[in-house]
């Protein structure tokens, strides 16, 4: 007989997770995952950074919910703490001074660096290749496993279930029940929440529901040493202001990358020579300095709506389907707020501008707007 609950949560990456933990508190919820592990994909790939200035205005709203949870966790979430202050510099050249006035005028709160003050915090950055900077002082590092662990045991401690290594095969719907198979077994529940990652389309398929057209994008980040002399772990994460490349500490290393989004189809991603290449050159022309190795290399894959939104909301074409999707790499920082939105349109235990997300970013965000789209 098919096991029965309230609410299936399919991918148990952090938006999976953390959405899942919150509507444990008043729902029975199973988490499907198909990897042995959670988490294997994009999110614990993440670089793991927190910054209310980094993306657009949607990402920044649902960000800003975020911070409160980061600054101060529920007692007993986690051991170690989940921030920890970085500064955050967007930097450009001579040739980018426009982009640096376009993000200032978007973002006032971000102050304004010259040359020789975006230098006083990386000294190895070439005098000539600035025109200037803009820092935001309120950004931090994130420990990804320590948040993705507590949400699990959130979701443990309240009675939800996280079945690893179930993929899911097939999905119908039928006496007002969604019906998920994985191998040899099968779960019914009124509703479903897609928080499959890369997969998402994929599951909608399953579904019988035609793709949004989320698009997964390959990121590619490495590790290399720090330059000999210089105290890196004091440095900020520092990020071209076209988002071409950027570097930042990590454990006595720069972790870099290229800031690419190269189409993909779902998959393991792994790192191309030419992306890792890219990154290193321009490193190396912004700072003068030569990188003589790469030290550790990875990728993941970033999904993204058409529009760069996220997708939070039910399916308006059947009962019950909801949407979890299109984080675009802000998963991480975004997954405390995210959870809250989504346990206030499912469970509606309390209204979404308690955590500070108004009804106008709601409608941006549901799903309806890419399914007039894509009919």
């Amino acid at each position: 007989m098919p096991a029965s609950t309230d609410i299936i949560v399919i991918g148990a990456g952090i938006a999976g997770a953390s959405a899942a933990a919150e509507l444990a508190a008043t729902a029975r919820v199973i988490v499907l995952e198909r990897e042995p592990q959670p988490g294997y994909h994009a999110t614990g790939r993440s670089a793991a950074f927190f910054a209310v200035s980094y993306g657009n205005a949607a990402v920044r709203a649902v960000t800003a919910a975020s911070e409160p949870f980061y600054r101060a966790p529920p007692q007993g979430f986690a051991e170690t703490p989940l921030f920890r202050p970085r500064p955050c510099v967007f930097f450009g050249r001579p040739q980018q001074r426009q982009a640096l006035a376009s993000l200032h005028q978007d973002i006032p709160s971000l102050h304004s660096l010259t040359p020789e003050q975006v230098r006083e915090r990386v000294p190895v950055m070439r005098p000539d290749y600035l025109a200037g900077g803009l820092l935001d002082s309120s950004g931090g590092d994130l420990d990804v496993d320590a948040i993705l662990q507590g949400f699990l045991r959130r979701l443990r401690a309240r009675g939800g279930e996280l079945y690893a290594g179930r993929e899911v095969q097939a999905l119908s719907r039928s006496n007002g029940l969604w019906e998920v198979v994985t191998g040899n077994e099968t779960l019914t529940a009124p509703i479903i929440v897609n928080a499959a990652g890369a997969w998402v389309d994929e599951i909608a398929r399953r579904a019988g529901l035609e793709p949004l057209g989320l698009q997964p994008k390959r990121r590619t980040a490495m590790l290399i040493d720090a330059p000999q002399g210089h105290d890196v772990s004091v440095w900020p994460l520092m990020v071209d202001v076209e988002e071409k490349f950027y570097f930042k500490p990590d454990a006595g290393a720069l972790l870099l990358s290229p800031a690419d989004e190269t189409p993909s189809q779902p998959c393991d991603a792994q790192p191309e020579e030419l992306d890792v290449a890219l990154a290193v050159d321009r490193f190396e022309t912004a700072t003068g300095l030569d990188v003589p190795r790469v030290t550790r290399r990875w990728a993941g894959l970033r999904t993204f709506a058409p529009d760069k939104a996220f997708v939070v909301g039910f399916d308006p074409r059947t009962q019950g389907f909801f949407w979890l999707a299109g984080q675009g790499g802000y998963g991480v920082q975004t997954s405390p707020g995210m959870a809250q939105l989504v346990t206030a349109l499912i469970a509606t235990t309390a209204p979404p501008e308690q955590a500070g997300l108004s009804a106008d970013l709601i409608r941006q965000l549901a799903p309806d707007r890419l399914i007039k789209v894509s009919l």
